[in-house]
């Protein structure tokens, strides 16, 4: 049953004894005044339907415990120990001095009861409704959209690692599967131990052949599996899910041995990397991911809408670090069109060139939008040499034209050929490289990226750019500071709800430095 806090306050009630001491406009001194308005009751009641059993420690404790560790960036553990240590976590969450926190393991069961609801993000949600009744982004028609690499909480493991780990997986989760372990793999290897195989690493010869004993242990087991529990029949979430991961690892970073199509049992490490590639079998949802050419993290993508004039964070979502479903620009637009504090009226959308795609920029200008995007740079067959944009569009006439003044016809693939009209060409060496002569492939957004690029270059785009796109980038710093690089937990859905929260602690700081306040019972900032 749902837990309740004692109207009555106890004689060494911190906030009584020691509340002067707390800093005013602190996060401290703000919910130990409003947790209660902030997290009422019946905002957690959908989580204890039964009035049966023991109370749970009340609903207002531990949203004040988790926006304050998020906020920190404590582990569990650390937040137990500061709510029993730390005088302002106590004032915060309505305790005396002489109370002892609850265990670490009661913010995990909340956090799993918050997960399977049908608000798992209801903290974030509420500081939302504080947002909108301040009126702190109302009128405003600009929004930032941009996103930041995670680090994972999991080390990296190589093939041999994952495969090892993934048929212990399997072992341990598949009823009897221990046994067509110990029955049908040949590799010599113990999967009873953790750990790799002791060979002579640094000769090739000894990995491949280790690698290929490895793979055909794990189909041996698949097929196995098959057999006896056809299409998945009789196996439960936990077990189905060993069995496709033991199924991914096998296959994603191995191909048969030069000379081999994979019958004869050879097999090597690809020499590509696989799309979507899982990087851990301990966090099967981490991935890799390159910011930039040089930069490379695993771990996860934290997506931000950001108001740029107050900073405040009005919609997030964490993804897998890379797929074509995860891009920057796939998750920017939706979240964008999911804000709940979106203006009625048509905005101005700030972002990097990472959002600067045809289908981005088409749905912007479906919707309205004003799209002050960085655009992608184009490049020149020819260093120095001409671009798309060098060449004329006729869209009317459907129909290219080159620097050299030569038109052609827009085929129906959406391409221009140039062909032998480049062979004497004056300006071929500034164009193409060639035999055949210059063809351009058109996007189905070429019109519309073609117009951006030139809108790009005015002194309004760039000035809107220069002068609003920053305050993202400062938002993106105070999620990540203070340890937070690194996520907490493992897998999307568990990260994702940590991220809501710790926007809704970034949120709830910064409208106290905007000045929140109560006003006749409704929520004000001092600029309103």
């Amino acid at each position: 049953m749902q837990g309740r806090s004692d109207d009555q306050r106890e004689l060494l009630d911190v906030e009584s004894v020691a509340g002067h001491l707390l800093k005013p406009g602190s996060v401290f001194t703000f919910l130990a005044e409003h947790r209660g308005r902030l997290f009422a009751p019946e905002l957690f009641a959908d989580l204890f339907p039964s009035g049966r059993g023991r109370p749970s420690v009340p609903g207002e404790v531990v949203a004040t415990v988790l926006v304050l560790q998020t906020l920190h960036g404590l582990s569990d553990r650390e937040a137990v120990e500061a709510l029993t240590f730390d005088l302002r976590w106590k004032a915060a969450c309505g305790l005396a001095i002489t109370d002892r926190a609850f265990d670490s393991s009661t913010l995990t069961y909340w956090r799993r009861r918050l997960a399977a609801s049908d608000r798992p993000n209801r903290i974030f949600e509420v500081v939302a409704e504080v947002i909108a009744q301040t009126g702190a982004v109302a009128g405003k028609t600009r929004r930032a959209l941009d996103s930041t690499i995670l680090d994972d909480a999991v080390a990296r493991q190589d093939t041999v690692t994952q495969l090892i780990a993934a048929i212990r997986r399997v072992a341990r989760d598949v009823p009897g599967a221990d046994e067509i372990v110990a029955a049908v793999t040949t590799s010599g290897h113990d999967y009873t131990r953790a750990g790799k195989p002791q060979i002579a690493w640094d000769d090739p010869a000894a990995r491949d052949e280790l690698v290929s004993a490895l793979v055909g242990d794990a189909l041996a087991v698949l097929a196995e599996l098959e057999a006896r529990h056809p299409d998945g029949e009789g196996l439960d979430d936990k077990a189905a899910q060993a069995v496709a991961l033991l199924a991914l690892v096998a296959g994603q970073d191995v191909e048969p041995a030069e000379g081999s199509d994979g019958t004869d049992g050879r097999w090597r490490i690809a020499t590509k990397v696989a799309p979507d590639r899982m990087i851990s079998t301990v966090d099967p949802d981490a991935r890799h991911a390159h910011k930039t050419r040089e930069r490379r993290q695993d771990g996860y993508r934290a997506h931000v809408v950001v108001e740029p004039d107050t900073g405040l964070i009005t919609n997030t979502a964490l993804t897998k670090a890379c797929g074509p479903d995860n891009s920057d620009a796939t998750v920017g637009i939706a979240l964008l069109d999911a804000d709940p504090s979106r203006p009625a009226e048509p905005a101005e959308v700030l972002a990097d060139s990472a959002y600067g795609t045809g289908d981005a920029l088409a749905a912007l200008d479906a919707a309205g939008h004003t799209a002050v995007i960085k655009p992608w740079p184009l490049r020149p067959a020819i260093p120095g040499g001409f671009t798309l944009d060098d060449f004329t569009h006729d869209p009317a006439a459907s129909t290219m034209t080159c620097p050299n003044g030569i038109t052609r016809p827009i085929t129906a693939s959406a391409a221009a050929i140039f062909g032998a009209h480049c062979r004497d060409c004056p300006l071929r060496a500034q164009c193409t490289t060639a035999t055949d002569g210059r063809t351009l492939h058109l996007g189905p957004h070429h019109a519309l990226q073609r117009a951006h690029r030139a809108r790009a270059a005015t002194p309004e785009h760039l000035e809107a750019y220069r002068r609003h796109r920053p305050m993202v980038e400062r938002s993106i710093a105070w999620l990540t500071r203070g340890g937070n690089r690194r996520v907490p937990h493992r897998g999307v859905i568990k990260n994702n709800a940590w991220l809501h929260t710790r926007v809704a602690a970034l949120n709830l700081r910064r409208l106290l430095t905007l000045g929140l306040h109560l006003d006749h019972g409704r929520w004000a900032i001092a600029s309103t």
